[in-house]
């Protein structure tokens, strides 16, 4: 019986032992990204032999931006997408990341170890039909969304909600300054009242039903509903298109590395972004191109480099005029 149940033990330990090997070999992916962009991804990666060998997890970014800062180097994942200003900030942190050896022709300079997958611009979004059937002006700048005419009729995001809400307190600081923005930011916030959202497509969504008039959300969201038809159409504010953008990173776990993170790095960057541009409509690489439409017309930078501590000083001068 003793020696029944010792080979029973062995045989237990060795298949534990082959499918924890096994689980090794697969590339672990955490990711930020919505939805059409993980299906560019996924078949990126299927299209180019890698199917069934990658586990593919989402996460909302606030939660994978805190496993990056709490884990390190130790976290599961060989690869990740994430919003690039906290991939930055984890590298300040945890100096967690490999430099990228494959070539990338950016159409900007980022540092070695990421590389961009997309990018979102805002824009002052408005339902064409309600806006005549209520005679209001169509905005030309985020600041007139905070006018009284707008009152009830306005959705926006909260900055603590969605980064999505970035884009715009980016653009009025650097328009209006803080001082400026905290003004402009109690008009708005009071017209839009209930209608201030936590998800970043809160907005358009309702724009698009009728409940509000005008908002401001993502851009490319604004240009694919117009396309379809639907009575929502959108202005490149006066304060400017500002941008964050999400990429790519490998994992430095030293020894421990996968061999194969590298390689599926690559993969993603080169084999989706013919299907990402198309709903994210931003260039990022040379040789790409986007519709003439497509382009935002008034495109800035914000002055300051972008950071997790950059964004928790904006949300705290939102949350001062709520």
């Amino acid at each position: 019986m003793k020696k029944i149940l010792g080979i029973c033990a062995a045989a237990l330990f060795f298949f534990s032992a082959c499918s924890k090997d096994s689980g090794n070999k697969q590339i672990v992916i955490y990711s930020n990204a919505d939805d059409e962009a993980v299906v560019s991804v996924k078949k990126a990666l299927d299209g180019n032999g890698y199917e069934g060998k990658y586990i593919f997890q989402s996460f909302g970014t606030s939660e994978l931006g805190g496993k990056l800062f709490a884990e390190g180097s130790d976290i599961e994942a060989d690869v990740i997408t994430m919003s690039s200003f906290y991939i930055e900030s984890a590298q300040t942190m945890n100096d967690m990341f490999l430099p990228l050896t494959f070539e990338r022709k950016q159409v900007s300079v980022t540092p070695d170890f990421y590389t961009p997958l997309l990018a979102i611009q805002g824009a002052v979004i408005y339902n064409s039909e309600l806006v005549a059937k209520n005679t209001l002006p169509v905005p030309t700048s985020i600041k007139d969304i905070g006018n009284m005419e707008y009152n009830g009729l306005v959705s926006v995001v909260d900055p603590m909600g969605s980064t999505t809400a970035w884009l715009m307190v980016q653009a009025l600081i650097s328009e209006y300054g803080e001082a400026g923005t905290s003004d402009v930011l109690k008009k708005i916030y009071n017209n839009a009242g209930p209608h201030l959202e936590l998800s970043g497509s809160g907005p358009i969504k309702k724009i698009r039903s009728g409940e509000v008039a005008v908002g401001f959300g993502l851009r490319h969201q604004a240009v694919r509903d117009k396309k379809k038809g639907l009575p929502i159409d959108f202005i490149d504010p006066k304060e400017g298109n500002f941008a964050l953008t999400e990429s790519v990173a490998v994992i430095n776990k030293g020894k421990k590395t996968n061999p194969f993170a590298m390689e599926i790095a690559k993969c993603i960057i080169e084999n989706s972004r013919a299907d990402i541009i198309k709903d994210y409509p931003v260039v990022l690489y040379d040789g790409e191109s986007v519709e003439e439409e497509n382009r935002a017309t008034n495109s800035k930078i914000f002055a300051e480099p972008l950071t997790t501590e950059l964004l928790k000083k904006h949300q705290q001068l939102s949350e001062s005029v709520k």
